[in-house]
């Protein structure tokens, strides 16, 4: 019978593939989901200020944003949508929810409200209640005086 050798050291193999997977899709995911936050905010639109504004909530609710562009092209998400067929939208994303639904309107400071609207209309035809506006915070010394 032979008796192991102690000098010698035996070979530990450590599979690192599934590792490398995994670290490969997380960095996927990051990208494809920064690609897709940044969608909304490299548009070429110009939000009003206002002198007092209210943080959003922490809490994840569902959530839809309208872009309305300086030339009243709006945008629902990413694709472009005509006035008659927000409602409609809003009806599905309202069904396939079980909370409230928040819509945001980003709209550009120089749209007539005639493009803003109908926006209005078609969240109270979608039963959809919960409609906020985006704004940067007025700064400098006129915010100062809106604000006493």
């Amino acid at each position: 019978m032979r008796l192991p050798r102690f000098g010698r050291s035996r070979s530990v193999d450590f599979n690192v593939t599934p590792l490398i997977d995994v670290v490969f899709l997380l960095i996927i995911f990051f990208l494809v989901s920064s690609h897709l936050a940044q969608q909304e905010t490299q548009l070429e639109l110009t939000l009003p200020s206002a002198s007092s504004s209210r943080e959003q909530d922490a809490q994840p609710v569902p959530r839809v944003t309208i872009n309305v562009l300086a030339n009243g092209q709006l945008l629902l998400g990413s694709k472009e949508v005509v006035p008659q067929e927000i409602s409609r939208r809003l009806q599905v994303e309202r069904r396939e929810t079980t909370q409230d639904l928040e819509v945001r309107i980003r709209a550009d400071r120089n749209i007539a409200y005639r493009h803003i609207e109908p926006l209005l209309l078609a969240c109270a035809e979608a039963h959809v209640w919960n409609v906020s506006f985006a704004v940067v915070e007025r700064s400098g010394p006129s915010a100062l005086s809106h604000r006493q």
